[in-house]
């Protein structure tokens, strides 16, 4: 999957003239979107779960949440505000950079959950059906034709290349997109020589801070 800055990003608010970089490189930090409205709060089927997988993938966030304030302050501190095409991570964007130019692109969008195909009689939550359709995903290479782990792994490398290339004008640059992907990016990073300065987990509205070494 390849996307360029310049195909897929698009903003949320109105452009705004850009503020003049300092030298060196700002921080990167990966944020996972808020709570879902969607609930988990049921049993189901791996069947049932691949189409509530397809009704979560199109849903917004659950009403009445405020963003934490550690997260309210990375907006403010950031200098380019990324989101995944994702209802959930636009909604998320909206909440937290509220009036901000927001790049919303396909390239920061969760990687597939596609379910194994379980007896009918083995009923999960949903929780549980993401834990074990991300094993089969990237354990044992079950895609049903979506973007496989490796694919996602080149997507992860380029997601990582356009935030260093950002970040290298001198800014913070800050994500609101997803718990599993942005996690593959942090390895990426990693990779290119940034350190985890800052971890907040894989909870909503939670935050990872790399800085370069």
């Amino acid at each position: 999957m390849t996307h360029s800055e310049s195909e897929a990003a698009r903003t949320l608010a109105t452009p705004g003239d850009a503020a003049e970089a300092p030298m060196g490189h700002g921080a990167i930090i990966l944020a996972r979107h808020g709570e879902p409205a969607l609930s988990r709060k049921c049993m189901i089927t791996s069947d049932q779960y691949r189409d509530w997988w397809g009704r979560y993938e199109i849903g917004g966030l659950r009403a009445g949440q405020t963003p934490p304030q550690t997260l309210l302050t990375a907006a403010e501190g950031a200098g380019a505000i990324y989101a995944s095409t994702r209802p959930r991570a636009q909604e998320t964007a909206r909440a937290v950079a509220p009036g901000r130019d927001v790049l919303v692109d396909a390239l920061f969008i969760e990687a597939p959950l596609p379910p194994p195909r379980f007896p009918a009689w083995i009923k999960l939550s949903p929780r549980y059906w993401g834990v074990i359709s991300r094993i089969w995903w990237h354990v044992f290479n079950h895609h049903e034709g979506q973007e496989t782990r490796a694919e996602a792994e080149v997507r992860a490398d380029q997601a990582a290349r356009v935030l260093i290339a950002r970040a290298g004008e001198g800014q913070d640059v800050l994500v609101l997109a997803h718990g599993y992907f942005n996690h593959m990016v942090g390895q990426r990073l990693k990779a290119h020589g940034w350190r985890l300065a800052h971890n907040q987990g894989f909870k909503y509205w939670s935050q990872r801070r790399y800085e370069k070494r």
